[in-house]
């Protein structure tokens, strides 16, 4: 039934399906197995040190915030989707970036919003993630990158 979502092919479309939204406010991008699998267990997420469930799905807002001004939206998208890319690998075959519109419902142990699923909206293709990787990298920060906790390992 979700498999059959569009697809934001690059970050351009993710750009144009934000800002002209009537939902904007709404719309936040989760990595997992998709709509299906976490519609199916009842649209809550697990806390992964604990175990505990949570009251919605730990998602991230696609809002571009107030104070981000007039720079480009585009490296706002990228950042959104960069800032969690490693959970497709550390959570397995078959998760990728989806774009809902839902309503937060509280925040997880990481501060994340937890969100209720109002409507599946579209899958972000491959192409859209490496346009993302490009984009950031080419900031040339020394003192950013994305939020793996792998990397903590062993201090």
């Amino acid at each position: 039934m979700y498999e059959n979502l569009p697809t934001v092919a690059d970050l351009d479309e993710l750009t144009d399906l934000v800002t002209t939204s009537p939902e904007k406010d709404r719309l936040f991008v989760r990595w997992s197995a998709g709509p299906a699998v976490d519609l199916r267990r009842d649209g809550i997420s697990r806390d992964s040190l604990t175990g505990v469930p949570l009251p919605g799905l730990s998602a991230n807002p696609l809002t571009v915030e107030q104070w981000w001004g007039d720079r480009s939206p585009r490296l706002w998208f990228a950042r959104r989707l960069y800032d969690y890319r490693h959970l497709r690998y550390l959570r397995g075959p078959g998760v990728r970036p989806w774009v809902l519109t839902g309503d937060q419902c509280g925040r997880g142990p990481d501060n994340e919003p937890l969100v209720r699923v109002r409507r599946p909206v579209a899958w972000i293709a491959d192409a859209a993630l490496i346009e993302a990787e490009r984009l950031v990298e080419a900031q040339n920060s020394a003192e950013w990158g994305p939020l793996d906790r792998r990397g903590a390992q062993g201090r």
